[in-house]
């Protein structure tokens, strides 16, 4: 290179570096005079909500659990949502938020009550809330704009898929994951050449894609979390109308556990495992009916969007029918459940746009 080449190449290193030390200062120092936007409002509003119900949930699992392996997890589970909540909270009283309520300990209302679950199923619980919350923090990150916040939802993902990385590995070990299906090895880059690959209500129906059965066996996965959710809470929850509701939800779950299930098998593929043996005698609440009403709620939510996923990446009509079905009929669950916890005051109203009308009627 020469010793004057050499010299312009670490003089250009140089000032290239100092360009990005400059511009990450700078950046760093933007999003104080910028402010939040609604999508970030949202994404930390949400956090903070889910973060709290989790806290409560793991709180009380804590004083039960008897696997070390599964203890292991809840712990840095609680330490995440415990630390997401303070950082979420930072954020929106720097700009002058108020944050939510969400839950707190009083929502944990008898800390001696027996655990509704056992062991096992905490672990595959918390698999399935790590599914959601990577799905939920990737879209955190791509909905976000200052680079504090980008930061920030980066970091999380990264902590969860550490977290679901090890409760995989547990499941594993203990022989308690069900790997989805197997299908045969394709030797051949195969292109569709006939409509009737759409087709599903009449005739005779092609097998499930790749794609499609992912998406059947894990929307599977998730509504036997909600099953087992909801049998257990109708146990021990107080109200009498919330009891109703979470039973409707266990048939509701059923039916489409079910439906599901026989598009495996009618493929002679395997479905997921049950769980309902796993939930305990117990008829003493731990938790608050508010707690137990809004977790149902959530899930039942994101099951509408998980449907609509399944729903976009089926290339056989009659599934598309079936997830149009399913969604319409958690939309119309979830908006009961909604009316329930507006009823009782439980359902706090996130921050929104103005309301021009009402101010100009002030004046």
């Amino acid at each position: 290179m020469g010793i004057r080449g050499e010299y312009e190449f670490r003089r250009d290193v140089s000032l290239m570096s100092t360009k990005l030390e400059t511009e990450q200062h700078a950046d760093e120092l933007r999003h104080v005079t910028v402010r939040l936007t609604s999508a970030e409002i949202a994404n930390l509003w949400t956090q903070y909500i889910n973060d709290s119900m989790a806290a409560c949930f793991i709180t009380h699992s804590l004083k039960h659990v008897q696997d070390e392996d599964v203890r292991s997890i809840l712990e840095s589970a609680l330490g995440l949502a415990t630390t997401h909540m303070g950082k979420v909270k930072a954020f929106m009283t720097d700009e002058g938020f108020t944050p939510p309520v969400g839950f707190t300990e009083e929502d944990v209302i008898n800390r001696s009550a027996p655990s509704l679950f056992s062991d096992e199923f905490l672990l595959n619980y918390f698999y399935v809330m790590t599914l959601l919350g990577l799905t939920s923090y990737a879209g955190a990150l791509s909905t976000s704009t200052r680079s504090d916040l980008r930061r920030y939802f980066t970091a999380c993902n990264t902590e969860t898929m550490e977290l679901f990385n090890t409760i995989v590995d547990a499941l594993l070990e203990k022989g308690l994951y069900v790997r989805p299906p197997h299908i045969p090895v394709s030797q051949q880059v195969d292109y569709i050449d006939k409509q009737s690959y759409l087709a599903g209500w009449f005739g005779r129906q092609r097998p499930l894609n790749a794609i499609e059965i992912s998406s059947i066996f894990f929307n599977i996965v998730k509504i036997e979390a909600k099953i087992v959710l909801e049998m257990a809470f109708s146990q021990v929850a107080q109200d009498r109308d919330i009891r109703k509701y979470l039973r409707r939800g266990v048939g509701l779950c059923q039916e489409h556990f079910e439906t599901l299930s026989k598009e495996l098998s009618e493929n002679d593929l395997p479905q997921p495992r049950k769980w309902e043996s796993e939930i305990t005698d117990s008829t003493i609440p731990p938790f608050s009916d508010k707690l137990m009403l809004f977790h149902i709620v959530a899930l039942i939510s994101a099951s509408a969007a998980f449907y609509g996923a399944g729903l976009s990446v089926s290339q056989r009509r009659d599934l598309g029918v079936k997830y149009t079905k399913l969604i319409a009929d958690m939309g119309l669950y979830a908006e009961d459940g909604v009316n329930l916890l507006i009823g009782r005051g439980w359902l706090e109203e996130p921050p929104g746009a103005s309301d021009r009308e009402a101010l100009t009627k002030q004046r």
